[in-house]
């Protein structure tokens, strides 16, 4: 087994969690599977393809600011 990281494991940078909060963790491997089942099947289509994975970093990066931003 490869311990390099995968496409989505790379694009979320799922080693950066400086605040070592669970839920950024949570966030960054789920989003990080769904940027690798889409990758496994990009040859159907692309374009439709790179569109998924990047709005899926946009929404996990929206979703890790809101799973840091303090409490008021």
């Amino acid at each position: 087994m490869s311990n390099e990281p995968t496409l989505g494991e790379l694009r979320v940078r799922t080693d950066f969690n400086i605040g070592d909060n669970s839920d950024v963790d949570k966030i960054k491997k789920a989003t990080a599977e769904l940027i690798n089942i889409v990758h496994n099947v990009k040859e159907r289509d692309p374009r439709l393809a790179a569109l998924a994975m990047t709005d899926f970093e946009s929404a996990a990066m929206w979703a890790v600011k809101l799973v840091t931003t303090p409490q008021v």
